[in-house]
C-alpha cells in the first residue's frame, strides 16, 4: 500500500475507536434513540444532492434497518454503562458472526484456519461473558451483543451492492433509516423529552454528534471503500483490528477505564481470533466485506 493509503487506514481506524467516546459522552445528554436518529439524519443530507444507487428500493431497505439495528444496540448498551472499549470490540467481533452466518446461510465453508479463529473468538467473549454483572448488566450486554450480529447479516446484503458509490449508498441509507428511528423516537421518548433534548444540548455533545455523522459515518466509509477499491481485503482489513484499541485507549483516558484481568484477557483473546480469521491465507469471497 502506498504509505498516504496506509495513513488514511490508520485514521479511519482511530476515527471509528474514538467514536465510541463520542457515543458515551453524547448520551449522557440524550437517548439512545435521538443520538441515532441525528447521526443518520445528518449523514442522509449529501441524498438531496446525490443519485439513488442503482439497487433495489428493497434491498437499501434491508441494510438500512440493518444498521439503524446495528448503531441503536451499541449506542443502548453505552448508554447503559458498557465500557466504550468494550463496546469497539464486541462490535467488530462481527467478523466471525460474518463467516459463521455466510457458511451457515450460503454455503462458504470457513477453512481450518478460519474456524481456528472463530474457536479462539468466541472463547474470549465467554472470558467477557464471565466478567458481566460488575458495572454494567447482562441486560445491557445481551442487547451490546446484538450489534455485531445485524452488522454480519448487514455484510452478506452489502456483497450485492458491488460498483456502487459507498457515499451514495450512505447517504440513502441515512434517509431510509429515518422511518423507524422516527417511529421509536416519538413512540418511546416522545416529543417532549426530544424537544428538551434537541434545545438544551451543549457544544461537546452537538461537536460529537457531528463527528459521529460527518466523520465516523460520511468520510470513514467513503475512505474505506476507497481503499477496498484499490487494494486486496487482505491488505486494508486488517486495520480495522486498530479500531478496538484506539477505542479502549481513548476511553482510558477520557473516562479513566480500567479493565479486570479476566476482561482485558477476553478483549486480547478476541482480537486474536478476529486476527487469525481476517489474516488467513485463502480468505473467503465474505471476507472482504467483513
Amino acid at each position: 500500500m502506498k504509505p498516504i493509503d496506509i495513513v488514511l487506514a490508520v485514521a479511519v481506524a482511530v476515527i471509528w475507536g474514538v467514536g465510541f467516546v463520542a457515543t458515551r459522552l453524547a448520551v449522557d445528554e440524550m437517548s439512545a434513540t435521538l443520538l441515532t436518529a441525528l447521526r443518520f439524519g445528518i449523514t442522509a443530507l449529501p441524498c438531496l444532492f446525490l443519485p439513488r444507487p442503482k439497487l433495489s428500493w428493497g434491498l437499501i431497505v434491508a441494510i438500512s434497518w440493518l444498521l439503524v439495528a446495528q448503531f441503536l444496540a451499541q449506542t443502548y448498551g453505552l448508554a447503559h454503562g458498557v465500557p466504550a472499549g468494550l463496546t469497539a470490540v464486541i462490535v467488530q467481533s462481527q467478523a466471525l458472526f460474518t463467516v459463521a452466518f455466510a457458511a451457515l446461510f450460503l454455503r462458504e465453508l470457513p477453512t481450518r484456519i478460519q474456524v481456528l479463529g472463530i474457536v479462539i473468538a468466541m472463547c474470549g467473549l465467554l472470558m467477557i461473558c464471565f466478567t458481566v454483572g460488575y458495572d454494567f448488566s447482562v441486560w445491557a450486554f445481551s442487547i451490546s451483543m446484538t450489534a455485531p450480529i445485524s452488522f454480519a447479516v448487514s455484510n452478506l446484503l452489502l456483497r450485492r451492492a458491488q460498483g456502487v458509490s459507498m457515499v451514495d449508498l450512505f447517504a440513502w441509507i441515512g434517509l431510509l433509516a429515518m422511518v423507524p428511528l422516527l417511529a421509536v423516537l416519538f413512540t418511546v421518548d416522545g416529543p417532549t423529552v426530544t424537544w428538551q433534548a434537541l434545545t438544551h444540548m451543549s457544544l461537546l455533545t452537538a461537536l460529537c454528534v457531528l463527528g459521529l455523522a460527518l466523520l465516523g459515518t460520511t468520510l470513514g466509509y467513503w475512505i474505506w471503500g476507497r481503499l477496498l477499491r484499490n487494494y486486496s481485503a487482505a491488505q486494508v482489513v486488517p486495520f480495522a483490528l486498530l479500531v478496538p484499541f484506539f477505542g479502549a485507549g481513548a476511553s482510558s483516558i477520557v473516562f479513566g477505564e480500567t479493565f479486570g484481568p479476566l476482561r482485558l484477557t477476553g478483549m486480547i483473546v478476541v482480537v486474536l481470533g478476529i486476527a487469525v480469521m481476517l489474516l488467513s491465507r485463502r480468505p473467503p469471497p465474505l471476507v472482504e466485506v467483513a
